[in-house]
């Protein structure tokens, strides 16, 4: 994980803590333009590298694939030639390899497009033409019309990125970790160590690291006073910072709305995480903001066992470890709506009062379900009635959501996928038209009429005839304000079954509301209509009880007019 890199900010930049999006106006190629790519070169082969002339021949291969990129630190040893094979400047004579920004002013001008081209290890021969305006010509005695030739080895560069892309952050990687990327949540321990632009330190951290969260701020541009034995960061300075990421642990909002927040500790195996209905195993130390212990659970060799989703302990701790891996380690900071709420809540060792605790969670192990696929026929039907069973236990305790989660899951078991037999395709119908019947009844508690209304079609697609379906819809479309269907719907459940006392009642409920609709229809439009223009003579006779009206004329001066609007 260790990470190290150099940081240059200005004091201006030292605020930005918010990523710069992506900007259209930075893609190196308008939209529809063709990209010429060309193979690798050969050793020995020669390409023109560009459109200035440069060109390019390789004499030995390099290492990887990676090449720097303008902005880049490189090192290089190169060594210049006229073409009549007279050396005018080398780096190998002073026994010093060059460091210079590719593109920058201290760089061999006219290469840095050849140079981006170089991997690790790689030489090559460039010939530079006299027109690319080498800057030290004149001074190693080149005469001013005259090609060069560099044979330049890429020794290795420093990958320098512009964090805020405006020159206020500059971060070069003295070397590499790993590929993991950091999260405004994260939480991340490294070491630093800040100077002046003088050589003066002015800032570093203990031995053992700094942990900070990723989107804290480090300085301000109004500098620091003198702290520590360290002298004073004066406003407005520009820092240089070698920063090495000891380690990450990655914070995870495992609710959405920062309730429950979970920090990894140590990452678990493999990529599968706890099902709904799987049981699983744990062990936890639980204390209060303040430090206090009220829960050590799993510690004495005996784990601690519960299944997920079946609220058998606090929902943020379901939530959470639903979220872990085997073996994963993490602390869970879990807020009152997902613990214990806003009463006080009783322990052996202490009261449990109305504040977010921490949770110490270890996942050791859990107990892994079949997957679907790898069921037979009689394996899914059985999960099938058993899921289905438990839901019906939880709708008669008025725990309609997680009981709709069960007819759900128990429908997804038999979803007709062709794996049964033929005597078992009659019950596998029955049982999938009682889950969605239930599932549509759940949604009728939650008041989610739309989706029963989808759950009883399903149903009539299978069934045509089925008056509990019809009769469920029905009551759904009359919460939705759509009595018409309602009225078709109990009009064909009443058809099929004419002594349905449930279908009954509805009708009788209908015809109450259809009423009540019908009387304000008829205020409604008797507001609407009931006016007399004196020109005219023009009458309104309104009947309420047919909410039919009828308009009659008396014309003097236009056309005679008749209009019969009626409203069922």
């Amino acid at each position: 994980m260790a990470h190290s890199s150099r940081l240059t900010l200005s004091a201006s930049a030292a605020r930005a803590a918010a990523p710069v999006a992506d900007d259209d106006d930075d893609l190196d190629e308008e939209p529809g333009e063709e990209i010429e790519s060309a193979p690798p070169l050969r050793v020995g082969e020669e390409r023109e590298i560009g459109g200035a002339g440069l060109r390019k021949k390789l004499l030995r291969p390099g290492r990887g694939w990676e090449t720097p990129v303008l902005g880049d630190e490189v090192t290089v040893h190169y060594e210049g030639r006229l073409l009549d094979g007279r050396k005018f400047e080398s780096t190998l004579d002073r026994g010093e390899p060059l460091t210079f920004e590719l593109g920058g002013e201290q760089g061999i001008t006219g290469l840095d497009q050849g140079i981006i081209t170089m991997k690790k290890g790689e030489l090559a021969l460039f010939t530079l033409p006299y027109s690319s305006g080498y800057r030290h010509a004149a001074a190693q005695g080149v005469p001013p019309d005259a090609d060069m030739q560099f044979e330049v080895e890429l020794l290795s560069w420093l990958t320098v990125m512009d964090i805020c892309k405006d020159g206020g952050i500059v971060k070069k990687v003295l070397s590499g970790g790993d590929d993991g990327q950091t999260g405004d949540l994260d939480e991340a321990t490294v070491k630093y160590q800040v100077r002046l632009l003088d050589g003066t330190i002015v800032a570093e951290t203990p031995e053992g690291g700094f942990e900070f969260c990723v989107n804290q701020d480090a300085f301000g541009e109004a500098g620091r006073e003198a702290i520590n034995g360290l002298p004073a960061i004066p406003s407005n300075a520009v820092l240089n910072i070698e920063l090495e990421l000891v380690s990450l642990k990655p914070v995870v909002d495992v609710t959405g709305d920062m309730k429950v927040l979970k920090k990894i500790l140590r990452a678990g195996e493999g990529v599968r995480t706890p099902n709904s209905g799987e049981t699983v195993c744990v062990r936890y130390a639980a204390m209060l903001k303040d430090g206090t212990t009220f829960e050590n659970v799993g510690f004495d060799g005996a784990s601690f066992q519960f299944i997920i989703d079946e609220e058998q302990v606090i929902a943020g701790l379901d939530r959470a470890v639903s979220t872990m891996l085997k073996g994963e380690l993490s602390e869970l900071t879990i807020e009152p709506e997902y613990g214990f709420g806003n009463d006080e809540a009783k322990r052996d060792v202490t009261i449990i009062p109305s504040s977010s605790t921490l949770i110490y969670v270890e996942l050791l192990d859990f107990t892994k379900e079949k997957d679907i696929w790898e069921m037979t026929g009689l394996e899914k039907i059985q999960a099938a009635e058993g899921t289905k069973s438990s839901g019906n236990d939880l709708f008669k305790n008025g725990k309609y959501e997680r009981a709709a989660k069960k007819y759900d899951k128990a429908a997804r078991y038999i979803d007709g996928d062709g794996t049964f037999e033929d005597n078992e395709e009659k019950l596998v119908k029955s049982l999938r038209i009682s889950c969605w019947l239930n599932s549509a009844a759940c949604c009728l508690k939650l008041k989610d009429f739309q989706g029963a209304i989808r759950l009883c079609s399903q149903v009539l697609d299978n069934e045509f005839c089925n008056v509990k379906a019809l009769y469920r819809r029905a009551h759904a479309y009359i919460e939705a304000a759509d009595l018409d269907l309602a009225k078709l719907d109990v009009q064909k459940a009443l058809e099929l079954d004419p002594k349905n006392k449930e279908v009954k009642t509805l009708q009788m409920t209908l015809k109450q509301l259809q009423a009540e609709k019908n009387r304000r229809d008829a205020k409604l439009y008797a507001n609407m209509f009931q006016w007399t223009r004196k020109d005219a003579g023009v009458t309104v006779k309104v009947s309420s009880k047919s909410s039919s009206f009828c308009y009659c004329k008396r014309f003097s001066q236009c056309h005679s007019l008749s209009v019969l609007f009626s409203f069922i």
